[in-house]
């Protein structure tokens, strides 16, 4: 267990950002439906519009910070 925290701290915390986006829209998706297929298509769904605007916002804040 000591030589797993050595780890988790030199690990940079946008790598847990697609992962958790993932599961926050499987569980949106699935409070609204009740069959697989539909879960999953809307997750996907959920999920890329979530990293678009992510990205969206992300890109905004570099041009605001390059041009300050």
């Amino acid at each position: 267990m000591m030589g797993v925290i050595p780890l988790l701290a030199t690990t940079n915390i946008y790598w847990f950002l697609f992962p958790l986006v993932l599961a926050i829209s499987l569980v949106f998706s699935a409070t609204r439906h009740e069959y697989w297929q539909p879960i999953f298509s809307g997750a996907i769904r959920s999920a890329t519009w979530s990293m678009v605007l992510l990205g969206i916002v992300f890109l905004v804040l570099l041009g605001i910070s390059w041009w300050n």
